[in-house]
């Protein structure tokens, strides 16, 4: 009967170790149903520790928030309880059902997944005017606009885009926010004038109230097409801090967070064309307010000496965008080509500055030769009418050389009389000419050499065809070599830019925008994080691999805004290099 309780006992205590030692991980979400422009939060819980833990890729959902972690460990009736939380805030991207996937967890070795959870998006919401609905006061207080300095510019004249964000007294937000979409400048010239996070606020009013202001970004443009021409939104995802009616236990006023999704909204810029009217025949397309010079270092040298004419247009416009008017010089003067030589800032009105092209001019004969005026046309908007400029005539004097021919008489003939003999002391009189020993070809060296030659080539044709076979049949080589080959062609411009960080960053960006669009079919404007993930894993990458692309991504984002080592750099190369070639060689 003893042995009968002490096994009981013994039973029930392994039982209940059992339950103690029992692992939970579980997704929980803040609702199973929410419209469009709702926000959903998503927490995956666990009672134990653990690491290396991988969330789902979020299809049909924008990340706005998360991930956020949070640990309670508490003791009850000598009980200890320990929970762990991972979580999200989530933007449903379009309505109907969405499904979110199964997050992973590794706890003492063992992988552990949550199950799948489903949820349903409706229509939009209409959200409450309520003075204390936090999200009513976020959409309130936050505003973000695009200010255009010209909405109907003439084709090829600056326009100025200023991306100004503002925000209400009643609200805080900080430097955190976050691009959804980046404009794209189709169909024009363009160069943005970022603030390096070096944001400065003002002091104004918006539709009569007192708010804030940060300027963004500003972007300069040049046209170059006519007709409607459509800017992209820029979107942003912005946490607002919102002041509660609540206070806590010390009396001080709750704050609660917000994401808000703002956007600039598209703008359309009406092109005009340049008039036909009163247009020159030399205009090349420059558009602006210029000034023209043709200068020379010297006038006075001798016959091949050489001499420096520069052709040099200066003033504000689209400086980059035409063709300096070329030199038409006499036939005894032997130009070389041009070194061009671009000196201009881009600044909110535009480019500003001077380019020039210098030419090496070298006399062959005595004599004067002057150099005609040249003109430059171009087109002034603010007075909208072509402008044409000229250079002043230049007379080049080479005092000392050979001299090509006598002035021609009054009637154009040549006098016999008149001629140097020393022009004509190379032409040789007596020719002196022998007959040519002719050889038949027939059975000659040439002819058994041209005979025999292919055959000797047979050997090496054969020696080069095993070895193309042996490559071609090396299938991970020439699968490592290709994915070596793209890697370096996609980032070879990231390379060129290492001494610049934020144009190494965005080239490094830029590479990730090719490849992706070549290997997955990926347009720019569906260029989220979350679709990337899916593709990649639709197409058997890895899960370490994506998370690391992804990683990498991100890292792209965050370093063209804050402080980085040139060693930083160099590892960001190695591994953007790596993960392209991982990719190329893993996709199906």
């Amino acid at each position: 009967m003893k042995s009968i309780h002490f096994l009981f006992i013994v039973c029930f205590v392994f039982l209940g170790s059992i339950a103690r030692a029992q692992v939970t991980f579980e997704a929980k979400v803040s609702k199973k149903k929410l419209g469009i422009n709702e926000r959903l939060r998503i927490d995956f819980e666990m009672n134990q520790d653990g690491d290396n833990f991988n969330p789902p890729s979020f299809v049909g959902f924008r990340v706005v928030g998360g991930p956020n972690q949070a640990i309670s460990n508490s003791y009850f009736n000598g009980k200890r309880s320990y929970s762990k939380t991972y979580s999200y805030f989530l933007s449903p991207l379009q309505k109907g059902n969405a499904t979110i996937g199964q997050a992973t967890i590794e706890i003492e070795g063992q992988t552990y997944k949550t199950s799948p959870v489903t949820v349903s998006v409706g229509e939009a919401v209409k959200i409450s005017k309520d003075g204390s609905n936090a999200e009513y006061l976020a959409e309130e207080s936050v505003h973000l606009v695009a200010e255009v300095s010209n909405s109907t510019p003439f084709l090829n004249e600056a326009i100025t885009v200023t991306y100004k964000l503002y925000v209400s007294h009643d609200v805080g937000i900080t430097s955190n926010w976050r691009e959804i979409s980046t404009p794209k400048y189709a169909d024009f010239w363009s160069q943005n004038i970022n603030t390096q996070g070096n944001y400065k606020t003002y002091d104004t009013k918006y539709k009569g109230e007192d708010y804030r202001y940060v300027i963004l970004r500003s972007t300069v443009l040049y046209p170059q097409k006519t007709g409607e021409l459509d800017i992209e939104p820029l979107t942003l995802d912005i946490p607002v801090d919102v002041r509660s009616n609540k206070r806590d236990m010390f009396g001080r006023q709750r704050v609660a967070r917000v994401n808000k999704t703002v956007s600039a909204g598209a703008r359309t810029i009406n092109v005009k064309p340049l008039p036909i009217e009163g247009k020159p025949d030399d205009f090349t397309g420059a558009v602006g307010d210029f000034q023209f010079q043709l200068q020379t270092n010297k006038t006075t040298l001798d016959a091949n000496e050489a001499l420096e004419l520069t052709a040099k247009i200066s003033g504000k416009g689209n400086l980059k965008l035409f063709d300096l008017p070329g030199l038409k010089l006499p036939s005894a003067l032997e130009v070389y080509t041009p070194e061009r030589d671009n000196q201009v800032t881009v600044q909110l009105d535009g480019m500003r500055g001077t380019i020039s092209e210098k030419y090496t001019v070298v006399p062959q004969f005595k004599g004067n030769y002057p150099v005609r005026p040249i003109t430059f046309s171009y087109f002034n908007p603010k007075t909208e009418r072509y402008e044409t400029l000229a250079s002043e005539e230049i007379v080049i004097n080479v005092e000392n050389g050979p001299v090509a021919k006598t002035e021609p008489t009054e009637d154009a003939s040549i006098v016999a009389e008149d001629l140097d003999d020393a022009q004509f002391k190379f032409i040789k009189l007596d020719a002196n000419l022998k007959p040519i020993a002719t050889t038949p070809f027939f059975k000659s060296t040439l002819f058994w050499s041209l005979l025999g030659g292919p055959m000797l080539l047979i050997p090496l044709f054969i020696v080069a065809g095993k070895k193309r076979r042996d490559r071609l049949s090396d299938v991970e080589g020439m699968r490592l070599r290709k994915a070596n080959r793209l890697a370096k062609k996609y980032l070879s411009e990231a390379k060129k830019n290492m001494k610049d960080r934020v144009v190494f960053y965005e080239a490094l960006e830029r590479a990730f925008h090719n490849f992706l669009k070549a290997k997955l079919t990926l347009e720019t404007s569906d260029f989220s994080k979350e679709k990337i993930s899916a593709l990649l894993e639709e197409k058997q990458v890895q899960p370490e691999v994506v998370s690391e692309f992804i990683q990498l991504l991100k890292s792209c984002e965050y370093a063209r805004y804050t402080p980085t080592s040139q060693v930083a750099m160099q590892q960001d190369y190695e591994k953007a290099a790596r993960i392209i070639s991982t990719i190329d060689k893993q996709i199906q």
